[in-house]
């Protein structure tokens, strides 16, 4: 989609940063790689035909919707 040399998680963190200065992506790690690739995403730029493209492949009442399955949400205590 967006041909930049970014991973998928880099593209997601970047088009995040680019929603607001009232966001803030908090992406969960275990290993030091993973931090550096994404740290490396606030370097991406997005231009506004990839932030279009990205919008329109995912838009928002696509999805959203129950983080789990209702088969699932007794495990979180709901």
């Amino acid at each position: 989609m967006i041909e930049c040399g970014a991973t998928p998680a880099q593209i997601s963190l970047a088009w995040l940063l680019h929603q607001g200065d009232d966001i803030a992506p908090i992406p969960g790690t275990k290993r030091r790689a993973t931090l550096e690739e994404n740290l490396a995403a606030t370097e991406l730029t997005l231009g506004s035909d990839d932030l279009r493209r990205l919008d329109t492949a995912l838009p928002p009442s696509v999805v959203a919707g129950s983080r789990y399955p209702e088969s699932l949400m007794h495990m979180n205590g709901r």
